[in-house]
């Protein structure tokens, strides 16, 4: 059951990826800027408190607190790292990093173990997603600053995710999410110290394309409603299945992510491009069959 439910998710993340990279490239423009709208955001979720959300005891507000904010940093990252690196490569080595945090620290502050099988199937999926983020441009070769950013966002979406976990075997799904998803709307008041936000707030820029405004908002709300949709699915297949396997899953969300960038560059560039060789599709075919691969070995 959680399998299915972390494939669905993944799926609907893939979307939301392709769409914070097109925003941050038309619209938005500053990583900062964008991660205010979307951290800020997360003080919605307070809104499911009539469904019965409950209270947390004692240290349990620091765990909580720790899942929301590394949530929160690992989403400003990742917008970083995005305005400096294609979507199609970014996204895979994010998620290498984020399986291999996510295991470390579930096998160390939870005691997850995994089963032969599982494990090499992790291993191939991290491989996987590393042969994706082979990133080759007119601008650039291999490794550079984005990748770096990519790692930071990893290494919190590791973190925010194993406490969350921590938190889902002690409180019902609903109370565990809610405060642990809530709490990452501190991120978003606290980039309001940024001038450059506060600058963008006072000058209401989209206010000069009332057009290009509503078509703005609505993007960002299509966006921000996949990502709920989808964050709410992985943190429910978390709390259903090992952490670890769930978050190791994530290299079917960049297969697709690729192949929706590729489609989109060869059918509607003028909409969303990136550069591709004929050596990385051929790297990244071999990737996305050693993905389905991978994924297979976790219901074995």
């Amino acid at each position: 059951m959680w399998f299915l439910i972390a494939i669905l998710g993944y799926f609907l993340l893939a979307g939301v990826f392709i769409l914070d990279k097109f925003i941050l490239t038309k619209s938005v423009g500053k990583p900062i800027v964008y991660t205010f709208y979307s951290t800020i955001l997360m003080f919605g979720v307070l809104l499911a408190w009539p469904l019965g959300v409950g209270w947390l005891s004692g240290i349990d507000w620091f765990w909580a607190t720790v899942s929301g904010l590394a949530f929160g940093f690992s989403v400003w990252t990742l917008f970083i790292s995005l305005k400096k690196g294609e979507a199609s490569h970014i996204g895979p080595f994010n998620g290498a990093v984020v399986t291999i945090a996510t295991y470390i620290f579930a096998a160390y502050f939870l005691g997850e173990r995994l089963s032969q099988a599982q494990g090499f199937g992790i291993g191939i999926l991290i491989f996987a997603s590393l042969l994706l983020s082979f990133e080759k441009t007119r601008k650039r070769n291999g490794f550079h600053i984005g990748f770096l950013w990519a790692m930071a966002s990893g290494a919190f979406g590791g973190i925010s995710l194993v406490s969350a976990k921590y938190l889902y075997t002690i409180y019902p799904f609903l109370t565990a999410f809610v405060w642990s998803k809530s709490l990452a709307g501190f991120v978003g008041l606290l980039v309001l110290f940024f001038p450059s936000v506060r600058r963008h707030l006072r000058e209401n820029r989209w206010q000069k394309n009332k057009t290009g405004t509503r078509k703005t908002i609505g993007l960002v709300g299509l966006d921000k409603g996949l990502a709920v949709l989808g964050i709410i699915l992985i943190q429910y297949a978390a709390a259903l299945g090992s952490v670890s396997l769930v978050s190791a899953l994530s290299g079917l969300q960049f297969v697709l992510v690729f192949i929706l960038v590729y489609l989109l560059t060869k059918f509607i560039p003028k909409l969303f491009k990136e550069y591709f060789t004929k050596r990385e599709l051929m790297v990244e075919a071999v990737a996305i069959l050693l993905v389905v691969f991978g994924s297979a070995l976790f219901v074995i």
